[in-house]
């Protein structure tokens, strides 16, 4: 009996650590690697030294492959101290297996491609309210019959840029694909297109708190994104951007392990010239994020302006889904509303304008 019971407690030296790895790489949750922590320092320490959280979390998610140095090099959780060299080994090792952990639960498993929450601002806009870069949210060139798409304001110089800023969903999210839509002009005449020559794409954060308030300020300030309110980590390649009126899809070289939540999209080059004006305009029907996001009850807080952020677990979270799922239904709501406001005013603009020829001439 005493024999029994020494081999049973001694299953770490009967099955090896190379297998005893595989054996835990067949986990499919990362809580249960959480839990066997639990049973003993042993099996904790087992687990961290041999990083066990990180080679789940990137079997996990493959993409996340290309983020590692991003994840173990920047403090996500918190500074390691001025300690002597095992002891900052140690603190690093458990530090690291904190991180891996969150990730592996907190991210969600599927690909979508609602990744974008809000539009922030654009660089210009020709006719504001009507062609908001809100409309680019909606699905699509029409809503409610009627033209559905951001303009640009008209330049001479066919290479001016033009850069439009939105809010991801998540202040993380592993962002794979980026889709623009290019707005056809079907009430001019030839129905020309209004695309970009090429398309770039810049993921960063705030240098401040964003909400709501701050969002509104920043669109209703000319409209234009202020270079000074943000950060940006990751810079793409150029994508050249074929000359039609369909979603196109951009997939980014590597997934892109976006801290933050703020997306810019720059168009380079105009293609299409006004006859009315003999100016060059950029106009775009729809843009999307595809990606995986930050899932709830997780969370994240940017410390400061460095990107240095604190990753969080937030319970009460996951106990109101049903006040998340009335917000939700409230924030689409008052999207609709937005949008009404917005098509109202602009046929109030519109009208006010005919009156005012009809009495003119």
């Amino acid at each position: 009996m005493v024999q029994i019971r020494e081999k049973r407690g001694d299953l770490m030296q009967w099955l090896g650590v190379d297998m005893l790895i595989q054996v835990l790489m067949h986990l499919n949750d990362p809580s249960d690697l959480v839990r066997l922590c639990a049973v003993s320092s042993s099996w904790r320490r087992f687990v961290i030294e041999h990083g066990i959280c990180k080679q789940l979390c990137l079997r996990k998610f493959p993409g996340m492959c290309s983020n590692v140095d991003l994840i173990e090099v920047n403090d996500l959780i918190e500074p390691v101290g001025r300690v002597s060299a095992c002891r900052r080994s140690w603190e690093w090792l458990k530090r690291n297996h904190r991180v891996y952990a969150f990730l592996a639960r907190g991210l969600s498993p599927f690909v979508t491609k609602d990744c974008i929450s809000e539009a922030i601002c654009a660089s210009s806009t020709d006719n504001y309210p009507e062609e908001t870069i809100q409309n680019t949210l909606e699905a699509g060139d029409r809503v409610e019959d009627q033209a559905s798409y951001w303009s640009s304001k008209g330049q001479a110089d066919a290479d001016a840029p033009e850069r439009l800023v939105y809010k991801l969903a998540s202040k993380l999210c592993l962002v794979t694909e980026i889709h623009v839509q290019p707005f056809q002009a079907y009430f001019q005449y030839g129905f020309p297109i209004y695309a970009s020559k090429s398309v770039r794409f810049r993921l960063g954060h705030s240098k401040f708190p964003m909400g709501l308030e701050d969002d509104i300020a920043i669109v209703t300030y000319g409209h234009r994104p202020r270079d000074d309110h943000f950060i940006w980590t990751y810079t793409s390649p150029d994508f050249p951007m074929a000359q039609e009126s369909r979603l196109q899809k951009f997939k980014l070289p590597k997934p892109v392990l976006c801290i933050g939540g703020i997306l810019q999209v720059e168009l380079l080059g105009r293609t299409q010239r006004q006859e009315v004006d003999g100016l060059h305009y950029i106009c775009l029907s729809h843009v999307q994020a595809a990606g995986q996001q930050l899932m709830k009850p997780f969370g994240v807080e940017l410390i400061d302006s460095t990107g240095e952020c604190t990753l969080e677990y937030i319970p009460e979270a996951e106990s109101s889904e049903a006040a998340s799922a009335s917000l939700r239904g409230r924030r689409i709501a008052a999207s609709l509303l937005r949008s009404f406001v917005v098509r109202l005013l602009g046929r109030e603009t519109r009208d006010q304008g005919n009156a005012s020829h009809q009495a003119s001439s």
